[in-house]
């Protein structure tokens, strides 16, 4: 039975615990158990060319089979999501509490992207709450967005849920064509991205995007303890690893991240840190967990 206080579900599996949550402008500070951990990786050396190449490979693959695993069981709708970023509650959505869905034209609607949207855990709570919201989800799972669109929320007239490999070009144009949106969300995706491919997704998010567009983004953060726990010989390069099953995670830095994107065209207007302990009673773990947060306003030069 787990305990009272830990109500909040991580993104993969845990609990944590919400009065060990902190923000700060530092990464975790690691123990000297920690750096043996990370010097026993670089000892073992980072996964073969082919190795690496076929995981880029099997990319979707592996995460279809990962949904085939869980369905929709796995991930938590993200209730959060408003509390984190306000953004997302726009001058309609407070001006306009009179006025229900149905007497709100879509014109008035404010235009989101999803990007890495899995099976909706974002965007369905962000409708059920009331806001005026256009979405459009994407994601490189087939499975995953099959099975968003068997999801009795899913309203085609205000989502358009769509495959995607964000890493090429035309990924958005062939199933948005013109569009700019007002909000774009990448939350907990772009880790999976080899980072060879970030600069490309920045770019490409830079592409849908118009003055003004908000970037929310939160991920894996460098020194987190799951970066610490991989075991030698799971390390693909420097912070970017693949798990048992087969899909990969990154580790960023804040430095790193506002880089990126503001060669992109994206003014970083926050960033830090968040410090989490996760408990997982199930597994018997206590982790301290650290995230990376971050928002950007899209303003080209």
């Amino acid at each position: 039975v787990k305990p009272v206080e830990m109500t909040t579900t991580s993104e993969d599996g845990g609990y944590i615990a919400p009065d060990f949550s902190v923000s700060s402008s530092i990464p975790r500070e690691l123990s000297s158990q920690d750096l043996e951990k990370l010097r026993m990786q670089d000892a073992r050396g980072v996964l073969s060319d082919f190795h690496r190449s076929k995981l880029e490979q099997q990319a979707a693959v592996n995460w279809d089979k990962f949904y085939k695993r869980n369905e929709t069981r796995f991930f938590k709708d993200r209730h959060w999501t408003t509390r984190e970023f306000v953004e997302l509650l726009g001058w309609n959505d407070s001006d306009d509490q009179s006025e229900n869905e149905d007497t709100v034209s879509i014109e008035k609607h404010r235009s989101l992207l999803e990007v890495g949207c899995g099976v909706g855990n974002l965007f369905f709570p962000l409708l059920e709450s009331g806001l005026h919201l256009r979405v459009f989800a994407c994601d490189f799972s087939s499975r995953a967005i099959s099975f968003i669109k068997q999801n009795p929320r899913y309203d085609s007239k205000r989502v358009t849920a769509f495959v995607a490999d964000v890493t090429r070009e035309s990924c958005f144009s062939d199933h948005m064509p013109g569009t700019t949106v007002d909000l774009i969300t990448c939350i907990f995706v772009l880790s999976a991205v080899s980072p060879e491919e970030h600069c490309s997704v920045a770019l490409n998010l830079a592409r849908v995007s118009k003055p003004g567009t908000v970037l929310l983004f939160r991920d894996y953060a460098v020194n987190d303890m799951a970066m610490v726990r991989f075991k030698p010989g799971a390390k693909i390069s420097d912070r970017f690893y693949v798990r048992q099953d087969g899909t990969r995670a990154y580790y960023f830095t804040s430095e790193e991240l506002t880089a990126l994107m503001s060669a992109a065209g994206f003014v970083c207007t926050e960033s830090r840190y968040i410090h989490r302990r996760t408990m997982n009673i199930k597994e018997g773990v206590d982790a301290a967990r650290v995230f990376l947060q971050a928002k950007f306003t899209y303003n080209p030069l």
